[in-house]
């Protein structure tokens, strides 16, 4: 049961504590410490996947394991992220960015609880090329987010960040709204 891909995903769940620790109360050595344990969790990311795979050792913890995982670390990283005034300077903006954050966390939800309706039903919501490129987007946003607290004399960081969650933000209404029309056809 505790493969080498389940320990993957969970060191990823552990990891979520202290992202959030690190972007508590964050000095710029502490998002270059942050941004460094995020690429590692990204990496965990694509190589619990890829050895279940490669191993024949898909199992049902993964398979459970491994979507809350990604969404207690996107959920995570984006409310620290947002309840940083550091991270950018002009309040104004700063709170106009809570738009794409709250698509992103209330899209999840919606997700969730559709695929736990249809599981019931045993219809599967396979996950469209689409909602890979939310993720893309998603992560690149955090990452460059994260990064751009470390290096304050690169707006450009910052930016490529702000752009990205706001293409994930509108990639996550797109799906969003496909799989909420998927799953209106299985209800009465």
């Amino acid at each position: 049961m505790l493969s080498l891909p389940n320990l993957l995903t969970l060191s990823r769940i552990l990891a979520v504590p202290i992202l959030v620790f690190l972007l508590w109360r964050p000095a710029p050595w502490d998002y270059a410490i942050t941004f460094v344990l995020y690429c590692l969790v990204g990496i965990t990311d694509y190589f619990d996947g890829y050895l279940a795979r490669a191993q024949g050792r898909i199992s049902r913890l993964g398979q459970f394991l491994d979507p809350i995982a990604d969404k207690i670390m996107v959920a995570a990283v984006l409310v620290m992220l947002i309840s940083s005034r550091k991270a950018n300077p002009v309040p104004e903006i700063a709170s106009l960015h809570i738009i794409p954050a709250l698509v992103i966390l209330l899209r999840e939800i919606i997700v969730s609880g559709l695929r736990e309706f249809l599981a019931e039903l045993r219809v599967g919501l396979p996950v469209s090329a689409l909602a890979k490129w939310k993720t893309t987007f998603q992560m690149v946003a955090l990452g460059a987010l994260i990064l751009g607290g470390a290096m304050p004399d690169y707006p450009w960081v910052h930016l490529t960040g702000i752009v990205s969650l706001w293409l994930a933000a509108a990639l996550t209404l797109a799906t969003g709204y496909d799989y909420l029309r998927i799953g209106l056809k299985h209800m009465d």
